[in-house]
């Protein structure tokens, strides 16, 4: 066992002579310049990203990297061994800082959690062999993801004690992501201008989770649906208050009419009383004049 030498007499600790430590740099390259395959890896790489942003919202919490350098060693920057996943995510860190490549001693010794490369023919024996091995012994990163142009192919690996384990696909050909809680599948459409088949994010209950745009357009056409429904129930409204100003109507023209009976009843039955009190009288005068002419016949 060594003994650590001891320290001149008189010196302070700012006074001792340290040995020289190599820092390590801040100017580090964040783009090898290289253009992406083609226009579905370009896109579907910016279609993940605002796929996810759509599921969590500003990156308060989180962040989300495309084509970016990850540094993790002095001997890789020695190398100039530089390795950029095409997307990456970080959850619980501080997302709102601004990031040319992600530094992993400046990150509190923090990996990506999430890795997605998009394969290529000029890619893709690197993404499956020596990335792979990469992301899974020194990142030790907890899912990795590949997937071929138009998602004929993807492939998920999730680490265990023993190393990446490869994902099972359900009969929909999705993956389930523990550390995203989303499913992985295919997804036929339009993004930015261009019909393909994509990767997309769906909710546990296996919903599409829509993009911004797409949720916009979503809360547009449901408030113009309730707009529609209000505008029917109005309608309607109005149609049942007129049926309701119709019957009314019928009904004051009714009540007119019994009204306009009754007083010509009246009429009738005051008529029929005059009537009858005139033939009372006639017949009492025809009475008063019997009687006269049996008084002179008796005399």
């Amino acid at each position: 066992m060594s003994v650590p030498t001891p320290a001149p007499a008189g010196l302070t600790i700012e006074d001792l002579p340290w040995p020289e430590v190599e820092l390590p740099p801040t100017d580090l390259p964040y783009d090898d310049g290289d253009k992406m395959e083609s226009p579905w890896h370009f896109k579907q790489a910016v279609l993940l990203l605002d796929a996810y942003t759509a599921v969590r919202g500003p990156s308060k919490d989180y962040f989300i990297g495309a084509n970016m350098f990850v540094y993790y060693s002095m001997r890789q920057v020695r190398n100039m061994d530089y390795r950029g996943p095409d997307v990456f995510i970080v959850n619980h860190v501080d997302g709102a800082r601004e990031r040319l490549s992600w530094i992993v001693w400046d990150e509190d010794g923090r990996y990506p959690d999430v890795i997605f490369e998009l394969l290529s023919p000029s890619t893709e024996a690197g993404d499956l062999s020596a990335k792979k091995q990469l992301y899974e012994q020194v990142f030790r990163t907890p899912e990795y993801y590949c997937i071929a142009p138009g998602v004929a192919r993807l492939m998920g690996w999730r680490l265990a004690p023993g190393g990446y384990q490869p994902m099972v696909a359900d009969e929909r050909g999705w993956l389930w992501s523990e550390e995203l809680q989303l499913w992985l599948g295919a997804w036929r459409g339009n993004y930015l201008a261009e019909e393909q088949t994509w990767l997309r994010f769906y909710d546990p209950a296996g919903r599409l989770v829509p993009l911004p745009d797409e949720a916009a357009t979503e809360r547009a056409a449901a408030e113009a649906q309730r707009a529609e429904a209000a505008t029917e129930r109005a309608a309607a409204e109005a149609q049942r208050a007129e049926a309701a100003t119709e019957r009314a109507a019928a009904e004051a023209q009714r009540a007119e009419a019994a009204t306009e009976r009754a007083a010509a009843e009246a009429q009738r039955a005051d008529e029929l009383a005059a009537r009858l009190a005139a033939l009372e009288a006639e017949l009492q005068r025809l009475r008063g004049r019997s009687r006269v002419q049996d008084d002179d016949e008796q005399q």
